[in-house]
C-alpha cells in the first residue's frame, strides 16, 4: 500500500512539473505561429515538442539595426546550441507582410530545421531578402517550397519511402 501511495506521488509531481512548462509568446507573433501550425499540419510536421523546447518567441529592439548590418530576426541558442528564443525585431513590424516572411523565417529554424538557402534570392529562407514583398506576393507557392525541401519533411519522407520498400520485401 505505501508503495502505491508513493508512486502515485511520484506521478502526480512529475505530470505536475511538466504541466509548468510554458513558451512565452508574443501575442502580435500568435496567429503567425498558428498559421505555421496549420501549414505543419498539412505536411505532417510534429511541432508541439518543439514548442515546449523553447523559452520564448518575442518582439524585440536589441537586433541591430545598421547600415549593411540590419537584422529582422533571429534565434538564439543555449549553452549545448539548442535553440530556446525566437526573436524578431520591432522593424519588422513596420509591414504585416514583412513581419510574416520574418517570422515563418525564423519559425522554419526550429520546427523544420533549416538552415540559410541563398545569401539573397527571394526565399522565406534567404539570408537576406532585397524584397520581401516579392516573396509575399508568392506566399503560397514560398511556403509551399519552404515545407517541402525543408530539412525535417524530406528525412521524414526519406524514412517513409524505406519503410515502404522493406514492406514490400515482405
Amino acid at each position: 500500500m505505501k508503495i502505491k501511495l508513493l508512486l502515485l506521488c511520484l506521478f502526480t509531481s512529475s505530470v505536475s512539473l511538466q504541466a509548468q512548462d510554458t513558451v512565452d509568446i508574443d501575442g502580435r507573433l500568435q496567429p503567425l505561429l498558428k498559421d505555421f501550425f496549420e501549414y505543419c499540419d498539412r505536411y505532417g510536421i510534429e511541432y508541439h515538442e518543439k514548442l515546449f523546447q523553447l523559452k520564448n518567441i518575442d518582439i524585440t529592439n536589441n537586433l541591430p539595426l545598421e547600415e549593411g548590418n540590419t537584422v529582422m530576426g533571429m534565434v538564439t541558442r543555449d549553452a549545448n546550441g539548442k535553440i530556446e528564443n525566437i526573436l524578431i525585431s520591432w522593424v519588422a513590424l513596420v509591414d504585416p507582410e514583412i513581419t510574416k516572411v520574418v517570422a515563418f523565417h525564423e519559425f522554419a529554424h526550429h520546427f523544420l530545421d533549416y538552415k540559410h538557402t541563398c545569401p539573397d534570392c527571394d526565399e522565406i529562407m534567404a539570408v537576406n531578402n532585397s524584397s520581401y514583398f516579392n516573396v509575399a506576393r508568392d506566399w503560397e507557392n514560398q511556403v509551399k517550397k519552404l515545407f517541402v525541401t525543408s530539412p525535417l519533411y524530406l528525412s521524414q519522407q526519406a524514412k517513409v519511402s524505406y519503410l515502404k520498400i522493406e514492406e514490400k520485401k515482405f
